[in-house]
């Protein structure tokens, strides 16, 4: 079981969005904030947000770049319950039990879409307004594709 975690390679997402997520943070494309927005609603960082972020699912900001990665069932729960709670607090879901089927279904997508990808593979968002509603286009970086030194290196690379 596969999921997707913010990646930096720069600082850049610190400029551009009102919230970035944490390196290392998992995250949903996060799509459902939009649901409701109009060509009024994009400006500035916000229109930042709609066109390229990903969702983190623990500061609830935004990130370009996700890589993905597995996860194991009871960290993939914990993300469940506070995306719900999430739910209940920001958009005023009626219950925590109502809320979850949601969360469910949108850790669920996420899944699907990381399914079948190497550990690595970068994953980008763009969106654009249209008059069904929000877009959604995902862009796929296989790790063979990008240079080494994009990668998050983990450890200590001190010697001593």
């Amino acid at each position: 079981m596969s999921l997707a975690r913010a990646i930096h390679f720069d600082d850049s997402d610190t400029r551009v969005y009102a919230r970035h997520a944490r390196t290392g943070e998992w995250c949903i494309s996060g799509g459902f904030e939009f649901s409701n927005w109009g060509e009024g609603d994009l400006e500035g960082k916000a229109r930042q947000a709609f066109a390229n972020g990903f969702l983190g699912l623990e500061t609830f900001g935004r990130v370009t770049f996700v890589a993905v990665t597995r996860i194991e069932p009871a960290e993939r729960e914990e993300l469940v319950t506070a995306l719900a709670e999430h739910f209940v607090a920001v958009y005023g879901a009626p219950t925590l039990e109502a809320a979850r089927s949601v969360a469910e279904q949108e850790i669920a997508d996420m899944e699907d879409l990381c399914e079948g990808h190497a550990p690595n593979t970068l994953l980008t968002v763009s969106r654009e307004l249209t008059g069904a509603g929000v877009r959604e286009a995902f862009r796929v970086i296989e790790p063979q594709d990008a240079e080494l030194e994009a990668f998050a290196v983990h450890g200590d690379s001190d010697p001593h």
